[in-house]
């Protein structure tokens, strides 16, 4: 199991990156939320799981940030967001949090 708690630092690195990209009008800061929450995990999972864990836990997390842009042309922004974190949050907690697969 994780030792830090990765779930939530996922949701954050999503939700902040979002909003930190949207109300600074900054889209690089956002990236720099995004990576920086992501290279946390990234540290977690490869301790915690191992290569196989992180690079799929790693991809879901990058396919959430992208899949939350053509979902916005659906739900809008924040709907499209929160959906993706929640799908990657919960993903991720079955997976490194609460799980101990190792592959």
């Amino acid at each position: 199991m994780s030792t830090l708690p990765t779930a939530p630092v996922v949701a954050a690195g999503l939700i902040g990156g979002f909003a930190a990209a949207r109300y600074t009008g900054r889209r690089e800061l956002g990236g720099a939320v995004l990576a920086t929450a992501g290279g946390l995990c990234a540290r977690s999972w490869l301790r915690s799981s191992g290569p196989g864990v992180m690079g799929l836990l790693l991809g879901v997390y990058a396919a959430a940030f992208g899949g939350s842009h053509p979902l916005a042309k659906k739900l809008g922004a924040w709907p499209s967001v929160l959906t993706v974190t929640a799908v990657a949050s919960g993903v991720t907690y079955a997976l490194a949090d609460r799980s101990s697969a190792r592959f």
